[in-house]
Order: structure tokens, then sequence, then C-alpha cells
């Protein structure tokens, strides 16, 4: 799945998050951000042209950010996002 860039999943889901990203993925360092407060890794301000700033580590595809995905082919666009920026 392609991410679009909306900060939909960022700005407004309940999700779990890394606290400290130099202390990697572990059991004391997880957060839970309830769709009141955007997520502290979101750079940004403009829907589509949002991104993250602990993609690049090693450990990031094992969260549940770097295992979202859909049913749809591996390239396509995340429907989400299309949803968010092309109501």
């Amino acid at each position: 799945m392609k991410c679009l860039r909306c900060g939909y999943c960022c700005l407004t889901m309940l999700i779990p998050i890394i606290i400290d990203p130099n202390k990697g993925f572990k059991e004391n360092n997880i957060g839970l951000l309830d769709g009141t407060k955007r997520c502290p890794h979101l750079e940004g301000d403009k829907p589509g042209n949002y991104s993250c700033n602990i993609h690049h580590y090693k450990w990031f595809k094992n969260t549940p950010c770097g295992q979202y995905t859909q049913i749809e082919f591996s390239n396509s666009n995340c429907r989400t996002g299309n949803y968010k920026l092309n109501p």
C-alpha cells in the first residue's frame, strides 16, 4: 500500500506509538494516542504532505504503523488517504 501522506491515521485514530525512537520497539517504550493529539513523530502541516520522522529506523516495520495495510496490491494507493484527499 502506498501512503498518500494525508495524516488521517496520525491525527485521528487510536494508535500505539513508540515514545522514544532512540530506545526502539520495546515494551516499556510504547504509548497510546487516542485521536485527541497528533502523533509526535508526524511532520508537516498540510494533508498530502505529511511525513513520519521514524520510518527510517530498522524496527519501524514491526510497529502497527509499519504493518498497516489493505487487501489491495502492495502498490495500490491507500484507500483512506484517497478518500480524505479526494472526498
